[in-house]
């Protein structure tokens, strides 16, 4: 009959808990800018034709950025109208349009240039960047093995202080809850409102120089070992 083992080992046995950690400060591979634009007007046909007429211009301006773009969307879109603070009824004062988009940059060197270029258009405004890594990144993988790594290290040294050897790995888990994904920090580095009825036959503003923010990210990982008996 075989028993069942113990939650905490036994004296032949005994189980090692520890905790690794793994810390890495990396480049960013991304960066993200939303714009928004806007459009006002006293006639509803005449507020969306100005939103589209503005809308195609930012896009364009994005895109004519080719490969350094990687991905242009269109977000949240809404048109809505204002209503007379006097007078009696439903009279429309006047009708808010506004769409937002995001673009995802790889290319960094265009990003500075892009948003100056996107702040000079009508009735727009631009925050970000926000810099990320890749969902796909290969600094979350090294992060998780320098995690086990580090646990395994750890167990070691408290199973040497006891004059015993790691015998067998019994549980290896994310901390908090399984497929836990590392984290990383990420923060809005700049924003920039255009002015409206901007003259667009001037000189384009000179680029921002923006300096890319590290990222930090942190694995966790939880791990119970055996080890062979202490010499006590």
């Amino acid at each position: 009959m075989t028993t069942a083992p113990t939650p905490y080992g036994t004296p032949d046995t005994p189980r090692v808990a520890v905790r690794g950690e793994a810390r890495l400060e990396v480049d960013p591979e991304i960066a993200q800018i939303g714009i928004s634009v806007s459009a006002r007007g006293t006639d509803r046909r005449g507020a969306l034709e100005d939103l589209t007429r503005r809308n195609d211009a930012a896009r364009e301006l994005v895109k004519g950025y080719g490969e350094a773009v990687e991905k242009l969307e269109t977000g949240a879109f809404s048109v809505s109208p204002e209503l007379g603070k006097r007078g009696r009824g439903e009279r429309v004062r006047t009708y808010h349009g506004r769409v937002h988009l995001t673009a995802t940059l790889g290319d960094f060197t265009a990003l500075g240039e892009l948003v100056t270029r996107v702040a000079e258009l009508e009735l727009t405004q631009v925050d970000g960047p926000w810099w990320q890594l890749r969902p796909d990144s290969p600094v979350y993988r090294e992060a998780r093995q320098q995690a086990v790594k580090e646990a395994v290290t750890r167990a070691r040294e408290y199973a040497e202080a006891l004059g015993a050897e790691l015998d067998a790995i019994v549980e290896l888990a994310d901390e908090g809850a399984e497929g836990a994904q590392p984290l990383t920090r990420t923060m809005s580095f700049a924003s920039a409102r255009a002015m409206p009825e901007m003259d667009m036959a001037a000189d384009h503003a000179p680029a921002l120089d923006l300096e890319p923010q590290r990222q930090l990210v942190h694995a966790h990982v939880n791990a119970r070992f055996t080890m062979t008996r202490p010499a006590l």
